[in-house]
């Protein structure tokens, strides 16, 4: 018997406990990082994301697309103002955020797991008022910080067996009204909203480290604040665990900062012993099999 396929059975029975312990579980997924511009890369996402979907999970996708919009902001021509490092999203701005977000990314990634055997839908945060926003910095004109949020529309496609991919581009509390926000408050935020058992944050990272540079597998909030503290955690890692942070206060279960740039790396955080970055949680177990 070749040991391949012995190896691939043995793998099958290892998961057991993980996937019995996944059964039902809402997982959001923030993808982003360079596995958005690489098809094989995107491919390979789309595929862990139908697998997670056919063994009774219901997962949640959640982009960003800020080199695209990059690019296309110097097609047309449009100068970009800065206010301490973030781009000030003026309306002009903020009608190509839109249209590549909800249009050219959101599409890209529906059309990569429909490719796979999924059956995915792209929406916004506009749609049925998913995600409502107020101006983050007045300064920073069109950036979004979400105040309200309707998660109903996102319960009803996963319980009628799709997959939401959900572009982070909100509607205001005023009238015609678009914001844009940043992908992982968007996560977060969602993942809040749905009380769902695991975030997963896709990063071009291996996660966060201690001051030897290696990853740190477990924290919990306290151990968050006391790195950003010491400046353990600095730059942008900062806003990534703020968010994470944010996600379990509102009731997600636990918050993984995943390297995307690993093969299959969702498969390897959810279903393995192994883990594929730091998980932020309030409590410790990293794995019960399902004992309900």
């Amino acid at each position: 018997m070749d040991r391949d396929w012995i190896a691939t059975a043995r793998t099958l029975s290892e998961a057991l406990p993980y996937l019995q312990r996944y059964t039902g579980a809402v997982v959001v997924v923030k993808f982003g990082g360079n596995a958005m511009g690489d098809d094989e890369a995107m491919a390979e996402f789309a595929r862990d994301i139908v697998l997670m979907r056919q063994v009774g999970m219901n997962p949640v996708v959640v982009h960003g697309g800020g080199p695209m919009i990059n690019d296309m902001l110097k097609k047309l021509g449009i100068e970009s103002e800065w206010v301490r490092g973030k781009r000030v999203t003026d309306k002009a701005t903020v009608e190509v955020v839109e249209m590549i977000l909800s249009g050219l990314v959101n599409k890209r990634i529906v059309q990569a797991i429909n490719d796979q055997g999924g059956r995915a839908v792209g929406i916004s945060g506009k749609d049925d008022d998913l995600m409502v926003c107020e101006a983050d910095d007045p300064e920073l004109g069109f950036v979004g910080r979400p105040v309200e949020m309707n998660v109903q529309i996102v319960r009803d496609l996963y319980n009628a067996g799709l997959i939401p991919v959900i572009a982070p581009v909100a509607t205001g509390v005023a009238d015609n009204e678009t914001f844009n926000v940043n992908g992982d408050t968007a996560a977060g935020a969602i993942a809040g909203a749905l009380q769902a058992d695991r975030l997963l944050l896709l990063t071009d990272v291996a996660g966060v480290k201690n001051k030897q540079g290696e990853v740190i597998t477990q924290l919990t909030p306290e151990d968050v604040a006391a790195l950003i503290e010491d400046g353990t955690i600095a730059g942008g890692m900062i806003p990534k665990v703020e968010t994470a942070l944010q996600a379990v206060k509102e009731g997600v279960r636990a918050v993984v900062i995943v390297d995307g740039r690993v093969a299959n790396a969702c498969l390897l955080e959810l279903f393995t012993e192994h883990g594929a970055g730091s998980m932020i949680r309030s409590t410790i177990p990293r794995v019960t099999p399902r004992g309900r």
